[in-house]
């Protein structure tokens, strides 16, 4: 998937606060985007399934369907970014919203350079990541630890055999771990590593992980595979 211009991406509003919800509109047009907007969830599943998006940026607490509730509806059949926002009240519900496939925040209230930095980074990873279901050129892209089966050319996950679905951020986490089996990685060297960028807003590295670790353990407290290296970091154990 080759990088786009701009106003080839479309950009998904959902914000019950008209005032908030044009003023994000007026900011992602001034960079080329071309802009969708909903008034709730309910609008916003409407929309996604009507027009290709590329990236959502939606409200925590909305009426009819809240922005939780709509992430999780929308990652049924969808791999795009999500960014949400919410008040800084709302700390629990920012990390059930990581733990559930949004793949960053913003809390309000937010300088239009901070969105817009959030936004280009997010589409940038999105691309590059549908880019690696593209490229079949390389070789010996599948690892197997365990129970564990992860592909990069196919961009497929399993664990004994069962299909798991990954968001695009778990799986690029998840690859990384598995092609160095008993490396310990800081949150710091898989942010820089995974995101390619310098490290910020490390706290959403150890919520992906959380999710990662419901998703391959059978019993997530006492952990098989993905352990916790405490003061170091995390790694993918090696098996027998």
């Amino acid at each position: 998937m080759e990088q786009l211009n701009n106003n080839e991406y479309n950009i998904l509003v959902v914000e019950d606060d008209k005032e908030i919800r044009d003023g994000i509109e007026i900011f992602l047009k001034s960079q080329g985007y071309h802009v969708y907007k909903a008034a709730d969830g309910v609008e916003g599943l409407q929309i996604i399934e009507k027009e290709p998006i590329h990236l959502a940026i939606v409200d925590i607490m909305m009426p009819r369907m809240d922005g939780v509730t709509m992430t999780i509806k929308l990652r049924e059949h969808h791999e795009f970014p999500v960014i949400m926002l919410s008040a800084k009240s709302e700390e629990t519900d920012k990390v059930i919203g990581l733990n559930i496939g949004a793949d960053d925040y913003v809390t309000k209230p937010f300088t239009p350079l901070e969105l817009m930095a959030r936004v280009n980074s997010q589409l940038r990873r999105y691309t590059r990541f549908m880019g690696m279901a593209q490229k079949k050129e390389e070789e010996g892209r599948n690892y197997v630890i365990g129970g564990l089966e992860l592909n990069e050319d196919t961009i497929e996950f399993s664990v004994d055999g069962n299909p798991v679905k990954l968001t695009p951020i778990e799986f690029k986490i998840l690859a990384l771990l598995m092609r160095n089996p008993g490396r310990v990685f800081s949150t710091e060297e898989i942010y820089e590593r995974v995101w390619n960028e310098k490290a910020i807003n490390t706290d959403t590295i150890m919520v992906h992980v959380r999710n990662i670790r419901d998703k391959i353990e059978i019993n997530p407290r006492e952990p098989k595979y993905l352990k916790v290296v405490w003061g170091v970091g995390y790694k993918i154990e090696k098996q027998p």
